[in-house]
Parts: structure tokens; sequence; C-alpha cells
């Protein structure tokens, strides 16, 4: 369950348990859908409708998490199979085939039927409360007119005196919702926590699919980090002391006939051999630059801030180094973040947040650009997720037509040493 000091205030209790009993109206509707398409599929007519309530069951879901995790703080684990991005068929063959799906869906049905009465309390309470004190007002412009819930009121107490048990009335409830809304809240975040995590054979079953998929991009990853530096060695460094070795046989030959000659054949071996180790310089900054072995991610993002075209305030919050791995890790995805924000973006500013919390390295980038950056199959962010998935990291892209785009990347790390 939560713990105290993550939970919101009672008066925010209060507006959260408001907030949850207006979305009945949402998880009514869907489960209305839902219902209707089951009778009509096995006429052939309700598989879109069903696509579409599933769709939106498991995004009621999400948000009910989300809520939990956020509000709360009170993690509840996402343990859904991938879906085939096509197919109406498909899709809901997958949907059935999940045991997310009837787990959401016991969860709905169980919301609907009586679960939302723990976080309708609060509600209630406040529902209550303005009637009591709804009545005294509408009694003190008009005492001739009485709502029906007091009416009977004058004759269990002396005449005059209605007003006053109203308004007692108002703020007992409104004192009990006060005091009532935290546990309540409590109470339907248990609940929800039953109903939407994962039996633990789930559980284990989906992290053995997340570690073997991670695997393979990692591995996948190695392979294509490999192939890059053979092909840098062989079109740069190789071919440049190819050439100098050329030039030293050549000038051995004519020494002895055309020392001016040999001269000309050691200067240009000479500058082939500053070429050769300025792109053998550039290759081993590319497998880990040495701006990041000595002063770690911080002074190398803000190596990579004061290096960009566009101007990025960085924010730094570390408290000490992460392994060396994880440096090297986080360090590569900001600076494809940081590429393609300068190709893509059309920014004039940005900013980058770092921060080690809860046991997690946070990387955050956002920009002014003209922003619509999504994740498709074999871009750059989608290489970052590859990248990050290795070490159980998450890449977030939030970027809205207009902008502006904030790219959030996370991997559970402890710090190795504190900084100096």
């Amino acid at each position: 369950m939560a713990k105290k000091d993550s939970e919101p205030n009672r008066l925010s209790c209060i507006g959260w348990s408001i907030a949850l009993v207006a979305a009945v109206v949402l998880e009514g509707g869907v489960g209305l859908v839902l219902m209707i398409s089951a009778l009509l599929i096995p006429l052939g007519i309700g598989r879109m409708p069903a696509r579409w309530a599933l769709d939106r069951l498991r995004d009621l879901a999400d948000l009910h998490r989300l809520w939990a995790a956020r509000v709360m703080g009170t993690p509840i684990p996402r343990p859904y199979r991938q879906l085939p991005e096509h197919g109406s068929a498909a899709r809901l063959d997958a949907y059935r085939t999940d045991p997310a799906t009837w787990r959401d869906i016991r969860w709905l049905a169980v919301d609907l039927t009586g679960g939302q009465l723990l976080a309708a309390i609060p509600a209630g309470g406040v529902f209550l409360s303005v009637l009591g004190y709804g009545y005294v007002l509408k009694d003190w412009v008009d005492r001739q007119r009485q709502p029906a819930f007091i009416a009977d009121l004058p004759h269990m107490v002396p005449a005059g005196q209605h007003q006053a048990v109203a308004l007692g009335l108002g703020l007992a409830f409104t004192v009990v919702t006060y005091f009532v809304a935290k546990p309540a809240l409590r109470g339907y975040t248990w609940l929800q926590h039953q109903l939407l995590s994962p039996a633990e054979t789930v559980r284990l079953a989906t992290r053995i699919t997340e570690l073997t998929r991670s695997r393979d991009d990692a591995v996948d990853t190695q392979a294509a980090e490999i192939r890059r530096i053979e092909r840098d060695l062989h079109d740069g460094a190789q071919a440049r002391l190819v050439s100098l070795g050329m030039s030293l046989g050549m000038a051995e030959q004519v020494l002895a006939a055309d020392p001016d000659a040999a001269q000309q054949l050691l200067a240009e071996a000479k500058v082939a051999t500053g070429l050769a180790l300025s792109e053998l310089r550039e290759l081993v900054r590319g497998i880990h630059p040495p701006i990041l072995a000595d002063r770690g991610l911080a002074g190398a993002a803000e190596a990579l801030a004061l290096g960009s075209a566009i101007p990025i305030e960085l924010s730094v919050n570390l408290p000490g180094r992460a392994p060396a791995p994880v440096e090297s890790a986080m360090y590569f995805a900001l600076t494809e973040v940081l590429t393609n924000m300068a190709k893509h973006s059309g920014a004039t500013n940005a900013w980058i947040r770092i921060t080690h919390e809860a046991g997690r390295l946070g990387v955050m980038v956002g920009d002014n650009g003209r922003g619509g950056a999504d994740m498709p199959e074999g871009g750059g962010l989608a290489g970052v997720a590859r990248r990050l998935a290795g070490f159980d990291g998450i890449v977030g892209v939030a970027s809205p037509v207009g902008g502006p785009t904030i790219v959030t990347m996370e991997l559970p790390c402890q710090l190795a040493y504190a900084l100096s």
C-alpha cells in the first residue's frame, strides 16, 4: 500500500474522490459497449465495437494504475502482452488469450458494482454537506420551501429549529468527510491493486519475456556497434595507415636517387600519420568518450550542451557516479536524442535535467520545437529505447504537434560513490 507521506492531503483526496466518481460514466459506457459487442460477435458484426471497447478498457485500467502510482504512491504493474498493430481479428484474438484482459474485465465489473463505493464516500459526504448548507440558505431566502430529505424534520423538532438542525448536519458531514477521505481512498487504492495486479506466475512470465526481449535487443545493438567500429576502422584509420605505408615505401626507394622527392613523401606520410591518429581518437571517443570516464555523466552532458548549436540549459542533481556501463548507455542515449532534436525539431532553445531519485537515474530533454516526434521502428528514438532496455530502462516521448517535445529516459541504478 501507499506510504502516508506519498499520499495527497485530505482536501486533495476529496477532490480526487469526486473525479473518480465522475469516471464511472466512462467505465459504464465502456462496459455497455463491451456487453453489446459480446452479444453481436456471434452474428459477425461485433468485432469493431469489441476492439474499441477493449482498447478503451485498457486505457481506463492504465489511468487507474497511473493514479494509484502518481497520486497514492502505490505502483501497479502493467503486465500486458504486445498487441498486433493491424487486423481486428488478430487483435481480438490477442486480447482473448491475454490473461490481463480478463483481469481488466473483472476489475471493471467490481468497480461498477461496488468498488466505486469506497471512492464515492468523500464525494457523498460533500454532497450531503452541500444539501445541508443549501437547505439553510434556501430557507433563509424562502422559508416556505423545503427539500424532500428534510421535509419531515419540523415534525421531529420544535418549529423554527430545523435550520439549525440542517446546519448541524451539514457541519457534521463536512467533518466526517474530512477525516474519512484518506482512509476511503486508501481502501480504494488497495482494491485497485488487488484487482489489477497480475498473479505472481504471470508477473514472472512477463518478466522473463521482457528480459528475453531486452537481451536480444542488447545483442543486436552490440553486433551493430561492432560492425560500425569495423567499418570506421576499414574506411578511416586503416586506409590512412595503408597510405602511410606506401608513402614510406616509396620514400625508401627514392631516398638515394632523389632526396627532395623522398622528403616530400615523408612529409605526406607525416600528414597521414596525424590524420590516422585523429580518426583513431574519434573512434575511441565514439566507444567511450574520455570526458565520460574523467568527469562522469554530468561533465559529459555539460560538454554536449556547450557543443550544441541550440542553446541548452543544463540542470544536474547527481550526488554520485553511476556505474560506467550505465553512464555510457545514458550518455549515448542522450547524444542520440540531442542529435534528433538538432536535425528535426526546429527548436531555438532546449533543456536537460539529470536526476537520481528512488534508485532510478533519470534524464529529461525538452525543446520548444515543432513537436510531432514519435518512436517509429528503426528510428533514432527506437534505438535509444533498445539501448536502455538492456538495463531495464524506459523511454517516454511527449510531443504534441506544435510542441514542446519532452523525452524522458529512466533506468534503475545505484550510484557507485559520492562525488568529491
